[in-house]
């Protein structure tokens, strides 16, 4: 499974990652981005544009399927069962977020183990370094945007700092790790 996490300055990223990616995958992909808590957005109309996934926002109990995209819902931590359905979690925010990118990456990698494909990209304070440095520890790839290239450099910058074995990778190298994982 590959769990995407950012914040500012990530979403045009992430369009050019699922523009990027290799029509014939299917491992199942999941969005992280801090989202504001009110606003009706269109999210995922617009990434369902840029993808040849299905494109959805995730549910409580839903079982996660090959060939989504899903994205965390505003204001909801999402956490991933044993049984690999979602759980949605309204507890308190972590680094001023809910969704936090830290829950969801702690949560993802201790079921998933070393078959969780983290990357942290662009975002302005410190969430995803702490459960990124988790995915690492449980085996899992782990990929951090390059510092020089996020639009925000304090994600990126936290999670190198934090753990010094992440790939450091540009856009376009993530677009190719994405694709040579999920064949």
């Amino acid at each position: 499974m590959i769990i995407i996490g950012g914040s500012a300055g990530a979403f045009d990223l992430i369009s050019s990652i699922l523009k990027g990616l290799d029509k014939n995958i299917d491992v199942p992909i999941i969005i992280i981005l801090h989202r504001l808590k009110s606003a009706n957005t269109l999210l995922e109309e617009y990434l369902q544009t840029q993808s040849h996934y299905i494109v959805k926002e995730a549910e409580d109990k839903e079982k996660v399927r090959n060939g989504y995209l899903y994205t965390a819902p505003s204001n909801y931590h999402l956490l991933l069962e044993e049984n690999l359905h979602f759980s949605l979690d309204a507890s308190e925010e972590i680094n001023y977020s809910r969704p936090s990118i830290d829950v969801s990456f702690e949560s993802f990698s201790r079921v998933l183990k070393e078959n969780c494909f983290g990357v942290l990209l662009s975002g302005a304070n410190q969430d995803g370094a702490r459960g990124l440095k988790k995915i690492a520890e449980n085996g899992g790839v782990t990929i951090v945007q390059d510092v020089k290239e996020a639009q925000y450099e304090s994600m990126p910058r936290a999670a190198i700092a934090m753990y010094k074995n992440h790939e450091i990778s540009t856009v376009r190298t993530i677009i190719k790790k994405i694709n040579d994982y999920a064949k």
